[in-house]
């Protein structure tokens, strides 16, 4: 009886701690369109919340897509960077895919569709979104959600 109260005591308080956690993104350099689109629904049925502490660029910008946005939030030195997305020919050379950047921009909530398109739309070259721009579209992260950044989990390159 009493190991059945002690792991169900357990069981309480790893669900606890694991839905409390907060996902911390810096450093990120994107990568893979389908790990990212993984990665960042798990996040989304987690519950956790996100802050954006850093660089996420590329793929890892998703987070905008499949993160509620009342769950985002991004600290003074984020940066968010979006470009075209790209495959390899058949020679192997990177190459702009049409149909990827366009699953890509069906991922992005319409302010950043709009933010994006005001600057011509998405190219091979890298566009950022910071500072003011920024806080139009995620909330800057308050003081307990900055505070929670040194205890969380880091999420970089997936």
């Amino acid at each position: 009886m009493r190991a059945h109260l002690m792991a169900a005591v357990i069981s309480t308080a790893l669900t606890v701690t694991s839905a409390s956690a907060t996902v911390v993104i810096s450093d990120d350099a994107g990568g893979k369109m389908k790990d990212y689109a993984t990665h960042f629904q798990q996040v989304r049925d987690s519950g956790e919340p996100v802050v954006i502490a850093g660089k996420c660029v590329s793929a890892c910008t998703m987070v905008l897509g499949f993160v509620p946005r009342d769950r985002i939030c991004a600290t003074p030195g984020a940066v968010l960077g979006f470009h075209a997305a790209w495959t390899f020919d058949d020679s192997g050379k990177r190459v702009v895919s049409a149909t990827g950047t366009q699953d890509l921009m069906k991922t992005y909530p319409a302010s950043v569709r709009a933010w994006i398109a005001r600057r011509g739309g998405l190219t091979p070259k890298m566009m950022y979104l910071r500072g003011s721009d920024l806080a139009a579209i995620v909330a800057p992260c308050d003081r307990s959600r900055m505070a929670s950044v040194s205890r969380s989990k880091r999420s970089g390159a997936t």
